[in-house]
């Protein structure tokens, strides 16, 4: 008796079907230097365009994390993607980058086109906030490794920035301001805590007002991470940003430090903005200090710049103009670490 790829649990058709329903959300993201079409075995890009004395490419890779397992309970798959191309393209521009492409990687048990071509509709969406093109993805059946009705999603971001450009924080010295732009909340990281505190298995008790929260669990939990691309790239060409750092994994304490130079540590008024409630919550309901939380989460600030205090004014009002929300948090000071005051 023969046995079929399908009978083994792929069924190639279902694939060809997310292609089709997700053709229109990439090309959404496409620009005129975007060559070639999706189907292709590689993706092209040309940067011919691109007016650098020395160009040099950005790349960053990350995933969603298990934010993912509140997307397959609460059966909403449509902003999930903006978190995967939010994860990594916040990084690059970090580094005074633009980013120019993304590419996805969709891997399941079994492959549900509707649900898949809305997790594209959340990358393009994400990339189009972003100002790159969705240029290639892999979408991977693998029945028997992931549970029917569940996926793993990451992704791939390459930018470009003139060497001379590159922002690495090397010229950061101690009575530099640190700027905090405000986060949309959780973003996508700390949440294996996040489940343990809130649950991952009642739909009804997530949706359910939480008076604490101002919302019900489930929107502020599943609410995409913030995109700042287009307002740091403003930034940079207006106002001198010494140094940018990405508040994910790891939080205050573990991420401003990849921006300090040898001998240079910083001060954080924790009081110099209000913190989120979903933020108090889970600090209540874990009993943790305010050390732990601040090396676990991004405590309402998304990303971090650091400027001379000549500049402040002219960084604050250039963020504000493109629409963010921003305060002053803190400064460097000669020592090592974060220390949350």
């Amino acid at each position: 008796m023969a046995i079929s790829y399908k009978d083994s649990g792929v069924d190639v058709t279902r694939g060809y079907k997310a292609v089709e329903l997700m053709k229109k959300h990439v090309k959404s993201t496409y620009d005129s230097n975007v060559i070639g079409d999706l189907g292709s075995f590689g993706g092209f890009y040309s940067i011919a365009g691109e007016k650098m004395e020395e160009p040099v490419l950005v790349a960053g890779t990350d995933g969603v994390g298990t934010k993912l397992k509140y997307a397959f309970l609460l059966e909403k798959h449509d902003t999930i993607g903006i978190d995967a191309v939010a994860m990594c393209v916040n990084d690059i521009v970090c580094q005074g980058a633009k980013p120019l492409i993304f590419l996805d990687y969709y891997a399941c048990g079994r492959l549900y086109p509707e649900a898949e071509a809305d997790v594209v509709k959340g990358i393009a969406e994400g990339c189009k906030q972003a100002g790159c093109a969705l240029i290639g993805g892999e979408t991977a059946e693998m029945p028997g490794f992931y549970p029917d009705g569940e996926y793993d999603l990451a992704g791939f971001a390459v930018g470009i920035v003139d060497k001379k450009k590159v922002i690495n924080g090397k010229t950061i010295k101690a009575g530099d301001v640190l700027i905090g732009l405000k986060s949309s909340g959780v973003h996508s990281n700390g949440y294996s805590l996040v489940r343990k505190l809130f649950g991952d298995s009642d739909k009804a008790a997530l949706e359910k007002y939480d008076e604490k929260l101002g919302a019900s669990a489930a929107e502020v939990l599943l609410k995409p991470t913030k995109i700042y691309v287009k307002s740091i790239l403003s930034l940079i060409e207006k106002v001198e940003v010494k140094g940018i750092a990405h508040i994910t994994g790891g939080g205050f304490i573990e991420n401003i430090p990849r921006i300090l130079p040898e001998g240079i540590g910083c001060e954080i008024e924790k009081n110099s903005y209000e913190v989120p409630a979903v933020f108090k919550v889970m600090q209540e309901r874990a009993g943790i200090t305010d050390e732990q939380i601040y090396n676990t989460f991004n405590m309402g600030i998304g990303m971090v710049v650091c400027v001379s205090p000549e500049n402040v004014e002219a960084a604050m009002a250039q963020l504000t103009a493109t629409g963010e929300e921003v305060v002053v948090i803190g400064k460097t000071v000669a020592g090592k670490g974060v220390a949350i005051k």
